[in-house]
């Protein structure tokens, strides 16, 4: 590991947020509530005990709703294929459904759908189509951010309902957790980081096991963010001595930023201090003054910039426009002993991640992260981060609608690039066969088949040279690419 990147546990205690504020890794979301689609007083976008006034005011309302929670795997089965009729009705807006149910009244809905489609015949089909699914209550681990919308909203919206699947998705406190809890198998599946799978995958920074990647949640999606104090300090060969807050070593935030101030001349190893930071615990070093600005996941970006500490320098997709970031992991032993559930697990994901990248859709999805039991954030700053109309600190409103945006597709030579600058930065240190590495962990073969199986548009090749800071890289020369940084540790 490089010799500068502090642990966050050698920060002083005294700085750290205060309880009150951190991540409660036991504050979990119960089990999926596949609630009545019909009834208006029952919000399908927010989980059971979600603990919001909104839900809090439909179960007082709607009395004895509790007991038409499905419980059996029939049951779960025929109210999965309801909802996705319903919702699918609605264009996924619980909002036009609950109006028109109230207006309509439920009960004359349900019968004349029942009317129109042969009902009993379709949730036989679905059962009969999907397969039996050797687990349908899952745990999956998420990290607090926006670029786990996919994997969160598929909760709330019931994307995972759709294919069978009952799932908790658990709240974790950061990166470390979410590994050792896939490595321990207590989660079934997780958000990662990109450069995890790999790193677990060759027993980099932990044991090796091998992971699999099928899905990148989505793309862009970071910023380097500054201390007010420093906005006469745009240019990066002025940041000999800073010190900067990343979320995880084996993240694209890491590499980013190293890659980053590297182009600028600065040695991140000797020039800068980088500190493993959680991302909800960013800011608050932020305000502290432990550290001079961070490269990070939003919403914390923009919590900074709400919070009139810091100023957005630089979205990273002006580094690299399209990069990976956040992806769904699982390993591969999961997917080898519950091929069934893995499939239906791999297409809620897909499913969800294409309808976030639908900017149409990103402010209903910014309601429905938010709660308390997800990202825990104002819904404003969440949506200024979806939609990419956002103040950055510097007095202006900026308009990028591809800040962050949504793409399954694992290529290929994505997993290469990650994988020299780990080569770069003596994250690994022997010889590595990049291409065979990333045809076993991100896999593109894959997910192109599900997919165009779900109707969406997917590569014919599984890897293509990117541009990088106005370089191309080159994904078949992986060594010739690591040679040719004058700056790098191997």
């Amino acid at each position: 590991m490089p010799a500068r990147l502090v642990p966050m546990h050698q920060v002083s205690a005294g700085n750290r947020l205060p309880r009150a504020l951190e991540v409660n890794n036991d504050m979990n979301n119960d089990h999926n509530s596949l609630g009545n689609p019909f009834d208006h007083r029952q919000s399908l976008i927010h989980a059971r005990h979600c603990g919001c006034e909104e839900c809090n005011q439909g179960a007082r309302a709607a009395t004895g709703s509790g007991a038409d929670i499905p419980h059996d795997s029939e049951a779960m089965m025929d109210r999965m294929v309801e909802s996705a009729l319903v919702r699918g009705m609605f264009g996924h807006s619980d909002m036009h459904r609950r109006q028109f149910m109230k207006l309509v009244g439920g009960g004359t809905v349900a019968a004349a759908l029942a009317s129109l489609l042969p009902m009993d015949a379709i949730k036989a089909a679905v059962k009969e189509d999907l397969g039996p699914l050797e687990k349908t209550r899952l745990d999956v681990g998420f990290v607090p951010i926006t670029c786990a919308t996919p994997i969160i909203m598929a909760h709330p919206m019931g994307f995972y309902e759709r294919y069978g699947l009952d799932v908790s998705v658990i709240k974790t406190a950061g990166w470390a957790v979410a590994r050792d809890k896939s490595l321990n198998r207590e989660y079934d599946a997780a958000h990662m980081l990109t450069p995890m799978p790999l790193a677990m995958t060759l027993g980099a920074g932990s044991s090796p096991e091998h992971f699999i990647m099928p899905a990148v949640e989505n793309i862009n999606g970071q910023a380097i963010v500054l201390h007010n104090d420093h906005q006469d300090k745009r240019a990066p060969q002025q940041w000999k001595g800073f010190t900067f807050g990343v979320p995880f070593e084996y993240s694209m935030h890491n590499f980013l930023l190293r890659y980053y101030v590297a182009e600028h001349g600065l040695d991140p190893d000797q020039d800068l201090q980088i500190r493993v930071i959680p991302p909800p615990e960013m800011v608050a070093n932020l305000r502290a003054g432990n550290i001079d600005g961070f490269l990070s996941p939003d919403p914390f970006n923009q919590r900074a910039v709400f919070e009139r500490i810091g100023f957005i320098h630089l979205l990273t997709k002006e580094i690299w426009d399209g990069h990976p970031c956040c992806a769904f992991a699982t390993s591969a032993r999961f997917a080898r002993e519950n091929p069934n559930t893995y499939g239906a697990l791999l297409r809620s994901i897909v499913d969800a991640t294409q309808y976030s990248s639908n900017p149409e859709n990103r402010k209903e999805i910014a309601e429905a992260i938010a709660p308390t039991n997800y990202l825990n954030q104002p819904a404003s700053v969440i949506e200024q981060v979806l939609t990419g109309r956002f103040a950055d600190g510097l007095g202006n409103v900026q308009n990028v609608p591809d800040r962050i945006d949504f793409d399954p597709f694992p290529w290929q030579s994505m997993a290469v690039w990650i994988l020299t600058q780990m080569k770069r930065w003596g994250y690994i240190e022997d010889h590595v066969d990049y291409q065979q590495v990333a045809r076993d962990v991100y896999l593109a073969t894959e997910t192109r088949e599900v997919m165009r199986e779900l109707g969406y548009d997917a590569p014919d090749e599984n890897a293509r040279n990117f541009e990088i800071m106005g370089k191309t890289f080159d994904y078949t020369q992986p060594e010739a690419y690591v040679e040719s940084f004058a700056i790098r540790r191997s």
